[in-house]
């Protein structure tokens, strides 16, 4: 039975080489009055990219404050940092110039701006935001596909928590696309960002559902797509065709086309992985790819049918002599492609080496930051997760 589902994906794209240009103009099609100027770290300026889009704003009359800062696993403390800089300057406009970072700090602040109380009450569910300032991007990093989610994700430093808050209040009003910005990006910032797209779209694709054929052929195509060319920017930082194919990859795993009909998939990776993410700092797309092995193998046995239809279809597995040999197969030659382009497949791997106490902590965390048990193919329960980390070390 397939199951009811609405998509909604209202963000304008403009996409190609040199858009970062029509940034003035497609601000100036909002009706704002004045900007934030939102990014990360000192490569947007050097770069000229600020250079370029405050030219685009003047040239259309548009003014502007700026506030660069975000790092990876964007902090709460620069979120109050903007929502205080955006009311005292009357900002009615977002312009986030990065990755999902960025973005994701301008969501927040959007939220902040558009709702009294502490912005850090939408994340840890004590009520919902009735509103969010408008947000634009001009985008420089292929993997959280913020640009077109309605998904938002803040560190809470100071107490060690990542937390996600999701509605469609938050989606962007348009996204500059264009995958010249990314050719400098750090090797491993790159195979992060491609495995992010990945698991965007695994995580959808691992559920309980009878899933629409047309909708899991859209999930295989993509993930073949960014595993061939995450391949190639290995050996080819420069490759536009590459670069373009993972930057565009990158919104359609995330605005919701790969979980039509699918109830909206599993997560579980994602959240206990968000765990990591507060506890240690590391980069999202490499947690996820040294936790994904050992979910995948505590939980296949629930959804054999899912996995070997991955292992085939997406990593061109011949099927073996039994469901399950096929099902390890695939882990396996995922694991070698996250190998490939120099991903880690385990904790150590990662850098970290989390005691006891810690796994205890951040399953206990992920377990209330869920509401209790957690993702779909197995429900998972804080004993489950301590066996997962446990054996991703």
């Amino acid at each position: 039975m397939y199951k009811n589902f609405e998509y909604y994906a209202p963000t304008k794209v403009v996409f190609g080489k040199g858009t970062e240009e029509q940034a003035g103009t497609l601000v100036k099609e909002q009706k704002c009055s004045k900007v934030l100027i939102h990014y990360g770290g000192k490569s947007a300026v050097n770069s000229g990219l600020i250079g370029r889009i405050t030219k685009s704003l003047d040239e259309a009359g548009i003014s502007y404050v700026t506030l660069g800062g975000v790092v990876p696993n964007p902090h709460l403390s620069l979120v109050y940092e903007g929502i205080e800089l955006c009311r005292r300057e009357q900002v009615d406009f977002i312009l986030a110039v990065g990755g999902g970072s960025v973005i994701d700090s301008a969501k927040a602040i959007g939220y902040g701006m558009a709702n009294e109380g502490d912005v850090w009450d939408f994340f840890v569910r004590k009520r919902e935001a009735a509103a969010c300032l408008p947000i634009g991007v001009v985008l420089t990093i292929a993997a959280a596909g913020s640009e077109m989610s309605n998904g938002c994700v803040i560190t809470n430093e100071k107490e060690g928590l990542k937390r996600a808050y999701d509605t469609d209040l938050c989606r962007p009003k348009f996204a500059v696309m264009n995958p010249e910005l990314t050719m400098t990006l750090p090797a491993y910032q790159t195979a992060s960002g491609a495995v992010d797209i990945l698991m965007h779209t695994m995580e959808r694709y691992f559920n309980q559902s009878d899933n629409m054929e047309i909708t899991d052929s859209i999930s295989e195509a993509l993930m073949r797509t960014v595993m061939k060319y995450a391949l190639v920017l290995v050996k080819e930082p420069d490759n536009y065709e590459a670069r373009a194919e993972i930057m565009w990859a990158g919104s359609l795993a995330h605005n919701g086309l790969t979980g039509c009909g699918t109830e909206g998939g599993d997560w579980a990776s994602h959240n206990m992985e968000h765990e990591l993410g507060g506890m240690f700092d590391v980069a999202h797309g490499a947690g996820l790819a040294a936790i994904w092995g050992s979910w995948a193998r505590y939980v296949n046995h629930a959804a054999k049918h899912r996995f070997v239809s991955f292992a085939v279809n997406v990593l061109g597995v011949l099927p073996g002599a039994s469901e399950e040999e096929t099902i390890n197969k695939g882990i396996e030659a995922m694991e070698s492609f996250y190998k490939s382009i120099h991903m880690p497949t385990s904790l150590t791997e990662l850098g970290i080496s989390p005691t006891e106490e810690q796994i205890a902590w951040m399953a206990e965390s992920c377990e209330q930051a869920t509401g209790g048990a957690n993702g779909c193919v197995v429900p998972l329960k804080k004993e489950d997760m301590i066996r997962i980390y446990e054996m991703a070390k």
